[in-house]
């Protein structure tokens, strides 16, 4: 059925920003015509008025764990497919270290199968950099990627050793695919349970210092300038990351770098006393760190907003403090909590836009924007819409997240995936 996205403000970061209409036909656009038209839409075609709403390019998330295979009572491929779509997500990018680990075709091949069979968002599997994610040689990249692995990464583990990360970088630019990189140093971060700092003083808690992570985001900025592979740095939180990154890209390296939510939102007083859903790695950093994550999502040494999705039940997170589990929900807030940023004059709504569709799906090799002849993977945002983030309402199967009672403003009404509805609102 032919489509018609009728009078909303259409924003494609430096394409175009204004009142236009949208068709689309075969599940792919056919036109936008700009301050939109009055005649009536051809015989047979769905109409969705968008007045006063903003139509945007499918949402990309290029960072999430949906833990199948292997621990599907915390997520499945489906339940968090329909997460995503209820986020405003059209496609996201799984994280490899689920179990079995994402290491081989096979594994990538289930995974693309699980998805299709759900067919609510397109899912773009990374893949394991090393069998196992142990850091020990390299999977097959050539193997992987002709299966449909778009990135490769040992998410959850830093690729500890220096010549494996060098040969990573250098294997995947032969097949033009990023590595994406977990900069940790494990002996800094050892044991550690938060932010080292004084609210983990006061706690009693461990701590885990910024150089934990700034000293292997060095590393590898060192690494990818040796080799001229394609680095991206995830869930980066510390201000000496960010400007490290900054300063690379200044010398021409060819990195990218992202952040979540929660850390341009949220710092490590969110952990109060001891709650596990604001315990996820890296930690929550000071207020420092987290104006510094906002400059640099503003000025683009950040280019993405992903959030790091990481579903967990309460067997994990109903523990003591250090023994939780890391990590929180984030599919269903991450544009709620992006649009805070733009309310509050942090970050511009093109930039929002750019961080959150054009730029993750450039990193991972999709098509950005809202072009002719593009498949029809669109988002539409009722920027005025104010709500309560409830977890008991969420579509995800976990509940683990820190954002349940806040009250924001926007959010995504109907997804639309290959001009098709995979996601609308509930009036």
């Amino acid at each position: 059925m032919d489509l018609l996205i009728r009078g909303g403000r259409v924003v494609d970061p430096g394409q175009v920003d204004g009142l236009a209409d949208i068709y689309v036909r075969e599940g792919r656009i056919a036109g936008i015509q700009r301050g939109g038209s009055n005649e009536a839409p051809p015989a047979g075609c769905r109409v969705i008025e968008a007045r006063d709403r903003w139509v945007v390019p499918g949402l990309v998330d290029l960072h999430v764990h949906f833990r199948e295979p292997g621990h599907e009572y915390k997520e499945t491929i489906a339940t968090g497919s329909r997460s995503a779509a209820a986020g405003g997500f059209t496609s996201v990018c799984t994280m490899p270290n689920t179990d079995p680990v994402n290491d081989c075709a096979q594994v990538t091949a289930f995974i693309l199968g699980q998805a299709k069979a759900a067919g609510l968002v397109r899912v773009h599997p990374a893949a394991a950099v090393s069998p196992g994610s142990l850091g020990k040689g390299l999977t097959e990249f050539g193997e992987l990627a002709a299966a449909g692995a778009v990135a490769f990464t040992d998410d959850g583990r830093p690729v500890v050793n220096s010549l494996l990360m060098r040969r990573a970088l250098e294997y995947a630019s032969a097949f033009d695919r990023p590595i994406i990189a977990h900069c940790e140093d494990p002996d800094l971060s050892a044991g550690g349970a938060m932010n080292e700092g004084p609210v983990a003083t006061r706690l009693g808690l461990s701590g885990i210092p910024n150089a934990a992570e700034a000293v292997m985001v060095e590393r590898d900025l060192a690494l990818c300038a040796l080799t001229g592979g394609r680095l991206h740095v995830a869930h980066v939180s510390t201000r000496e990351a960010v400007r490290a990154i900054r300063q690379a890209k200044a010398r021409g390296v060819r990195v990218t770098a992202e952040t979540a939510p929660h850390y341009f939102s949220l710092t490590d007083e969110a952990v109060g006393n001891y709650d596990t859903n604001a315990k996820m790695y890296p930690p929550l950093r000071s207020q420092a760190d987290r104006e510094a994550v906002i400059e640099g999502l503003a000025d683009g040494t950040l280019d993405a907003i992903a959030s790091d999705h990481a579903p967990h039940s309460s067997i994990e997170k109903e523990v003591e403090f250090d023994q939780a589990a890391n990590g929180i929900i984030g599919l269903e807030t991450s544009l709620g909590l992006g649009l805070k940023l733009v309310a509050e004059g942090s970050l511009s709504l093109e930039r929002l836009i750019d961080a959150m569709a054009i730029q993750p799906a450039r990193i991972l090799g999709l098509p950005a924007g809202l072009r002719t002849g593009q498949p029809a993977d669109i988002t539409i945002i009722d920027p005025g819409m104010p709500y309560t983030v409830d977890r008991a309402k969420l579509c995800s199967r976990s509940r683990n997240t820190p954002f349940s009672g806040w009250e924001l403003k926007g959010r995504a009404v109907a997804t639309v995936l290959g001009g098709r509805i995979s996601y609308a609102l509930e009036a």
